[in-house]
C-alpha cells in the first residue's frame, strides 16, 4: 500500500513538473530526429539569407558557409512566445581559419529584423545576445537591451551599450557549444557549457516576443552552424484563456475525446523530451565518473612506484646529512665574517693608482716608440734632392753636347 502511494505521489510530482515546464514545439527545432523532411525549410521558422538562403541539412542549419565570405543568414520564429518565464537552449558550432571573423546573434524582440547584426539593426525592442571576437579576446558573449529608442546602426560606440558579458573561446572547439538563456520572475541568466556567463535581477523581459537567430561572416569567413534551439516555458500565459465550458451533451462527447487525445499526445511528447534530456545528463555523469575512476587508478600505481623506488631514509643517513649541512653553514658564516672584517677601500685605491700610473707610462712609451718607428721608416730628403739635382744637370749637359755635335755635322757636309 505504501509503495503504491509513493508511486502515485512520484507520478504526480513528475506530471506536475512536466506541466509547469512546457516544451514550446512551435518555437523549437532540433529536438526530433530531423530538422526538416524536405530540407527546404524549418517548420515554424522563416529562413532568410543574403545573397543566398542558408543551407538546411538533416541535423543542422549552416547560416554562413565556410566559403565564400561576406554572407548573412537568419532564422525567425513565426509565432511569438506567450509566457513571461522561459528557458531557451541553443547549440551551435563555429569554425574558420586562424584570422577568420564573423558574429552570431540570438534575438528576443518584439519584431523580426531579418539578417541584421547588432551593428546594422538600427532600432529594436528587446534583447540581443552577440557571440563574436570583440576586442581580440578570442571570443566573447555579450548582452544588449533596447526599448526602441536607441538607433544602434547610427550609434558612435555600440560596444559600450552591453549590459553583461563574459569571455568564451568558441571557435574551432571540435564540439558543439551549449548556450542557455533563462528568464524567471526573479533573475535573468545566461550560461554557456553549464557555466554561468552573466546574470542580473534588474532585467525582466516581457512576453509576446519573437525568437530569432542571425549570423554574418567577414571576408575571411567563420562558418556558423546551428543544431538545436529548444524553448521551454513556465508560469502564466499572456494569451487569452477560455472560460470553463458547461456540461456537454452526448452529441459533443466526440470532440471532447479528440481534444483530450491531443492533449495526451502533447504530454507524452513533453515527457519523452524530458526523459531524453535526463538520459543524456545521466550518461554525461557516468562518463565523468569513469574518467575520474581511470585517472585515480593511474595515479595510485605511480605513487606506489615512487614509494618503492625511494625508500625511507635511515637515522644514520639523516645524521650524516645533518652534520654536512652544519659544516657548510659554519663555513659560510666564517667567510661572511672575513668579508665584513677586511677594509677593501684602501686596497681598491692602491689598485686604482697603480692602474693610472701604468696607463700614463704606457701612453708615454707608446708615443716615443711610434715617433722612432716613423722616423726610421721615413726616407732622407737631402739625398733625394741631391740625386735629382745631379740627374737634371747630367740631362742638361747631354742635351748641350747633342746640339753641338749636330751643328758640327751640318757644316761639314756644306
Amino acid at each position: 500500500m505504501r509503495s503504491t502511494i509513493g508511486l502515485a505521489l512520484g507520478l504526480g510530482l513528475w506530471f506536475g513538473t512536466a506541466a509547469a515546464d512546457t516544451l514550446e514545439g512551435a518555437l523549437s527545432f532540433g529536438h526530433k530526429d530531423s530538422l526538416s523532411q524536405n530540407t527546404n525549410g524549418v517548420p515554424g521558422w522563416k529562413v532568410e539569407g543574403e545573397p543566398q538562403p542558408p543551407g538546411i541539412l538533416s541535423d543542422r542549419i549552416v547560416l554562413t558557409p565556410p566559403w565564400p565570405g561576406n554572407r548573412r543568414g537568419a532564422l525567425w520564429a513565426d509565432q511569438r512566445l506567450q509566457n513571461s518565464e522561459w528557458t531557451a537552449n541553443f547549440e551551435f558550432r563555429a569554425t574558420g581559419p586562424e584570422r577568420g571573423g564573423g558574429n552570431l546573434q540570438v534575438w528576443y524582440t518584439k519584431d523580426t529584423h531579418g539578417t541584421s547584426s547588432i551593428y546594422t539593426v538600427g532600432q529594436f525592442d528587446g534583447l540581443v545576445l552577440v557571440v563574436d571576437t570583440y576586442g581580440g579576446r578570442g571570443g566573447t558573449i555579450r548582452g544588449f537591451l533596447n526599448d526602441g529608442s536607441t538607433d544602434y546602426k547610427g550609434h558612435h560606440n555600440v560596444d559600450s551599450l552591453a549590459f553583461g558579458h563574459c569571455d568564451y573561446p568558441y571557435r574551432n572547439l571540435g564540439r558543439l557549444t551549449k548556450l542557455q538563456v533563462k528568464q524567471t520572475k526573479d533573475v535573468f541568466e545566461v550560461t554557456v557549457d553549464d557555466k554561468s556567463c552573466f546574470k542580473t535581477n534588474k532585467v525582466k523581459l516581457p512576453a509576446n516576443h519573437h525568437f530569432g537567430i542571425s549570423a554574418a561572416s567577414a571576408e575571411t569567413p567563420d562558418s556558423f552552424e546551428v543544431y538545436k534551439f529548444i524553448v521551454h516555458s513556465s508560469g502564466s500565459s499572456t494569451s487569452p484563456t477560455s472560460q470553463p465550458a458547461p456540461a456537454q451533451t452526448s452529441t459533443s462527447s466526440k470532440p471532447s475525446s479528440e481534444s483530450s487525445t491531443q492533449l495526451s499526445k502533447e504530454a507524452q511528447s513533453n515527457l519523452e523530451t524530458q526523459v531524453q534530456s535526463l538520459a543524456s545528463q545521466i550518461e554525461h555523469l557516468r562518463s565523468q565518473l569513469v574518467d575520474f575512476d581511470s585517472k585515480s587508478s593511474t595515479k595510485q600505481p605511480s605513487a606506489e612506484l615512487k614509494s618503492n623506488n625511494n625508500p625511507s631514509m635511515t637515522t644514520d643517513q639523516f645524521n650524516t646529512l645533518n652534520n654536512r649541512i652544519s659544516k657548510i653553514e659554519t663555513l659560510l658564516q666564517q667567510v661572511q665574517k672575513d668579508i665584513q672584517g677586511v677594509d677593501y677601500k684602501t686596497q681598491l685605491t692602491q689598485i686604482q693608482e697603480s692602474l693610472k700610473e701604468s696607463h700614463e707610462s704606457l701612453r708615454t712609451s707608446l708615443a716615443r716608440s711610434m715617433h722612432h718607428v716613423v722616423s726610421a721608416a721615413t726616407p732622407k730628403t737631402s739625398g733625394w734632392l741631391l740625386f735629382m739635382i745631379l740627374f737634371q744637370v747630367g740631362c742638361a749637359l747631354a742635351y748641350v753636347a747633342y746640339k753641338m755635335k749636330r751643328r758640327a755635322g751640318e757644316k761639314k757636309y756644306v
